[in-house]
Order: structure tokens, then sequence, then C-alpha cells
């Protein structure tokens, strides 16, 4: 399956003042695949070395970390030569080995000449223990599940998504049951790789529900084998009440839905410590859409998402039966699906994202998105509703460029709003861009 990472991949390689690389990302999201993928589409040999267990490794680099010494030992491990500029260097699972994130400041100063990509699951746990991290001398490209547009190219629909992308409205409209459909296979399946495969493989749901469970279960063996003891609780409590957070009217999470009288003290390292594993993410609450929006993030209020929307779906039990039934799957959970499904496309983009709830909190839009120097409203509506009450009180508050609602309605313009349908959610990038540019 084709990953759009590839070809920030092959920029990375292409450029003169590259540094050494980390592939950020939860477990199995694709990173050894795509490093893999990437080193055999454009390197003579890829040197592969895993971190994980690995005692001769950490005792190679338990001594100096000069490039030349460790190239020695890296080349005997991997059994194969290690060139510049010929040769992909991987180093996975580095978070395992302190002393490898270390080491990638003397190839970068030392070294430059080597491409060296390393991945790492539990990196922002890791960097949390004190661990002696190289500032300013490596790159991080975050990797996340499939986002629907890679997904419809796993489909063999690429052109379809093309389509989508560049705002053909006429064809998109002509296929927008077929979309639908594409749409709700995905928000009940989600993106992480080996799920897709097994789809794609088997088209059997009852075998697609026991890998994402196989997947949850991994993740939480992961909460004893590296949180501290201490933590472990409340960190099993937290991700256990996600379904619940994501299933309330007003998304913003709820320390009082973990257990009866839990106070954000209690669970701040808890809920640091799933989105350094990049298991959950947040999206703060802004007071007003000024610029930059992190200047007014509220420290209080916040939205907690998962990984994933198919993961959710089973973590949350919800039955597959009935949700790929009709447009049932948009609007049950209270169209957490949905708006889960949107954070996770959001999250792909490099500019930030948050929220906006009134202070009398009558009136919320889902998502507000930094473009350029512009704040733009997006709004997430289950299925073809089309009430957008607090997208309108926002916008005759702060008199944005443009309003965006995200519905299954085709797409169309209004005086200021735009309505865009969900599945195509991967052209929302063009629109804003073109927005800020007239606004």
């Amino acid at each position: 399956m084709r990953r759009f990472s590839l070809d920030r991949l092959l920029e990375w390689k292409l450029r003169p003042d590259r540094k050494p690389l980390i592939l950020q990302g939860a477990r199995q999201v694709g990173k050894t695949w795509i490093l893999k993928e990437f080193g055999r589409l454009n390197y003579a040999n890829v040197a592969y070395v895993n971190f994980e267990s690995n005692e001769r490794m950490e005792r190679l680099f338990s001594g100096n970390l000069e490039p030349v010494r460790l190239l020695a030992g890296l080349r005997i491990e991997a059994g194969c030569p290690i060139d510049p500029g010929t040769t992909l260097l991987i180093l996975d699972e580095i978070q395992a080995c302190p002393a490898a994130l270390t080491s990638l400041k003397y190839f970068a100063e030392n070294a430059p000449e080597y491409h060296v990509a390393a991945a790492g699951s539990l990196l922002g746990v890791a960097m949390h223990r004190g661990v002696s991290f190289p500032v300013g001398k490596v790159e991080f490209l975050p990797l996340f599940p499939l986002s629907f547009f890679e997904f419809l190219g796993a489909l063999d629909q690429a052109e379809l998504g093309v389509a989508v992308a560049n705002g053909q409205w006429d064809l998109v409209s002509a296929f927008r049951e077929h979309l639908t459909e594409h749409l709700r296979t995905y928000l009940a399946l989600g993106g992480m790789p080996e799920v897709v495969a097994c789809y794609l493989a088997t088209r059997d749901w009852a075998q697609v529900r026991r890998l994402q469970q196989a997947l949850l279960q991994a993740y939480e063996q992961d909460f004893s084998k590296y949180a501290e003891p201490s933590l472990v609780p409340r960190i099993r409590a937290l991700w256990n009440s996600i379904p619940a957070q994501l299933a309330r009217e007003q998304k913003k999470f709820v320390f009082g839905l973990i257990k009866a009288g839990a106070r954000a003290r209690e669970f701040e390292l808890a809920i640091q410590w799933l989105c350094d594993a990049g298991l959950t993410h947040k999206v703060m609450r802004v007071t007003k859409p000024g610029m930059p929006l992190k200047a007014y993030h509220d420290p209080a209020a916040f939205k907690l998402y998962f990984i994933d929307c198919g993961l959710l779906a089973a973590h949350a039990g919800l039955e597959l039966a009935a949700l790929l039934k009709g447009n049932a799957l948009f609007e049950e959970f209270k169209g957490a699906l949905t708006e889960q499904y949107v954070s996770q496309e959001l999250r792909l983009w490099d500019g930030e994202v948050a929220y906006w709830s009134s202070d009398s909190s009558q009136a919320e839009v889902d998502f507000l998105v930094q473009a350029s120097d512009r704040v733009f409203p997006v709004e997430v509506k289950a299925a073809e509703n089309l009430q957008a009450k607090s997208l309108k009180v926002f916008h005759e508050k702060f008199q944005p460029p443009r309003s965006f609602r995200l519905s299954l309605s085709d797409y169309r313009q209004e005086s200021w709003l735009t309505n865009l349908p969900l599945y195509a959610l991967t052209s929302l990038s063009n629109e804003l861009t073109v927005s800020a540019r007239m606004g």
C-alpha cells in the first residue's frame, strides 16, 4: 500500500543539509515497513539494526560514540556494507538504547554524508526519562495510521482520491455513494496497516475485529512493560474512559468520568504518557481565535482523541454488523467516530489545531485550523445534518474569512460558509489556502 510519507522521506534524502531522521509514531503504524520500503526504492543497500532486546548493540553503544567505530560494528550486525549516499542505515526501536539516540549527534556533526534514519515507537516516553537527546541535530517525521486518502489508494481507488483532493466536484458528486461507502468502511476499519491489509486480503469483518482487539491488548501490555508501576493503574483507567469521554455531546475531557472524584493532578502524567506513546492526542480549547492559536490555549480544557477510529470502535465494543448498515455509523456513539476521523485527518497537517467554546458553553465549534496567518472554524456534522448554530455564532462573533462545515451533503459554497463532504476532507487544505489568500 502506498504511504505518502515516502514522498517526505525522499525530500529528506535529497536535501544537502539533511540530518539524521527519526520516524516517530505509535506501535504498529508501519514505521519499520516504510523505512525498509523507502530504502528498497531509493538506495543500493539497506542496513537494518533493531535495538530492542539487543545486548550486542547495547555493548557497542556503551563505549566511544564516534561514527567510525560504530559503523564497523553496525556493518557486522546488519550483514551488509554501509556506504555514504548509497546505503540507508535504519536504527529501529532506538528508544531501547539511549546511547544510540545520543550517537545521532555525532553522525550529524562528524559523518553527515551517511544517511541515517531511526524509528521509535515509544520515543516520547523514553525522552521523559531523562535520556540525553541530540537537540537540534536530528529531524522528526511523524507517522500515523493510513489516512482516508491513502485508504482509497489501497482499495485501488487512487484516481477517485485524486479527484477528491483536487476538488473536481462534478466528478466527486457522481461517485458520492461509492465514496460514502468507502468512508463508512474506513470509520469501522481504521487505518492501522495490518488491519487494512487483513481486510483487503479476507473481507472478513470478524477477523478484522479480532486483529483490532489484539492490537489494543498489545498497547495495554505496553502500559505495564514501559510505564512506572505506580502510574499503570491510572493509565489503564484513563484508557478505558476514552470511549465514554467521546460519547458525550460536548467532548471536553471530564476527569470525573474516569472515576468519581478524580482530579486533574491525579491523571496529568497518565495523559502525558498516552500522548507520548502516540496512543492519544490532545486538542486544546482556545478562548478566542487569535494568532498564534497556542497563545490562547485554555490549559484546563481539552479533548482527548484516540489513535485510530477503527480501534476506537473496537475499544468501545461497537457492533460492526449494525454499524455497516446505512449511515448509522456516522451518527452512532454521538458521532464520535466521525469526529475522531476528522481529528485524525487534521493531525496530518503541519498547522495548529484547536477547538472553541463560548464561556457559557452554549456554543462550541469542533475544530479551529490555523492556515497561513488566519484561523478558520470547522464544524463536523454526522450524516447530512446541516444545522450549524454554533458555527453561525462563531462566525458572527469573530468574522473569519470563511467557515467550513463537514457533512455527507455535497460540496457547495454559501456567502460565508463552505459545506465540504466528509469524504473530501483531504481537499480542505486547498480550500483553506484559497480562503486565506482571498481573506
